[in-house]
């Protein structure tokens, strides 16, 4: 692409689409489109981009191959404490910006979607999943608070009785039960996915744009004014970045077995009350 979307590496793929629609897709299918550091501030930059773009009235963003997106590549070197604080900062931006901008976005969840992946996929305005997809909110599994998106978006979506169930155990669900519960907007079989993300993008991109976009705007007061405690879980995520926790997670995941977590081994059983 010759315009302001062409500062990217490969691993995002941006695509017009006829009349007005954007095709983003997260493009490393051999690692199920997880993200490397320099991939967050690609991300970032692109939704800025997004809400500058004048051509462009609907996104459409999907995963290439088998995955829609799983987190950030745990395979690549633990951050430094300024890479964890970049983060951060990064984490607060996108959100900021997926809030913002005024054009609907489309997620095309095509297969499984975990922590950075399943927040890209519920702060959209219309999330399309796969029946089959599974869906992992994920950060207590690897020793961090779940941070980028689930204090913010979860509750709204499905209720705090649901939210902390999910939330706290990172359970599992498949794209038929997300929309059941209410988390995803639409489920449909797999092959079925994207074409029904694009169907609907196009059928926004012919209605009335100020209508669209003012009416998003009012029903994201209901996210920006929880913005807060989105800073907030995001903050104590990268505490535990530093945290015994977290690396036992990741030499968990190296070693191909179960995590033994540190905060889990206590001389006594948690609350129960001392001698």
């Amino acid at each position: 692409m010759s315009d302001l979307y062409n500062h990217g590496t490969g691993d995002v793929l941006v695509e017009r689409r006829d009349g007005g629609v954007l095709l983003i897709t997260l493009n490393r299918p051999d690692r199920y489109n997880s993200l490397t550091l320099p991939m967050f501030e690609e991300m970032n930059r692109i939704w800025a981009d997004v809400e500058r773009d004048e051509q462009t009235k609907v996104v459409v963003i999907t995963g290439a191959g088998k995955a829609f997106c799983t987190g950030m590549d745990v395979a690549q070197p633990d951050p430094t404490p300024e890479q964890a604080l970049a983060m951060l900062e990064s984490e607060r931006q996108r959100v900021s910006t997926v809030l913002r901008i005024e054009k609907p976005i489309i997620s095309a969840i095509n297969g499984p979607a975990v922590g950075y992946g399943l927040s890209t996929a519920l702060l959209a305005d219309i999330s399309i999943a796969a029946d089959d997809a599974v869906l992992i909110e994920g950060h207590t599994r690897v020793g961090v608070t779940a941070g980028d998106h689930a204090a913010l978006i979860w509750p709204l979506l499905v209720g705090m009785a649901k939210t902390k169930y999910y939330v706290l155990t990172s359970e599992k669900l498949t794209g038929t039960e997300a929309e059941r519960i209410g988390l995803v907007s639409l489920s449909v079989p797999r092959e079925q996915v994207l074409p029904r993300a694009l169907e609907v993008a196009s059928q926004l991109a012919r209605g009335s744009q100020q209508a669209i976009r003012f009416t998003k705007r009012a029903l994201n007061a209901w996210l920006t004014n929880a913005v807060p405690q989105h800073e907030l879980s995001a903050a104590l995520e990268i505490l535990d970045f530093a945290g015994a926790d977290y690396a036992e997670a990741r030499q968990a995941f190296r070693e191909k077995r179960a995590a033994d977590f540190p905060s889990a081994r206590t001389a006594r059983t948690a609350g129960a009350p001392a001698n």
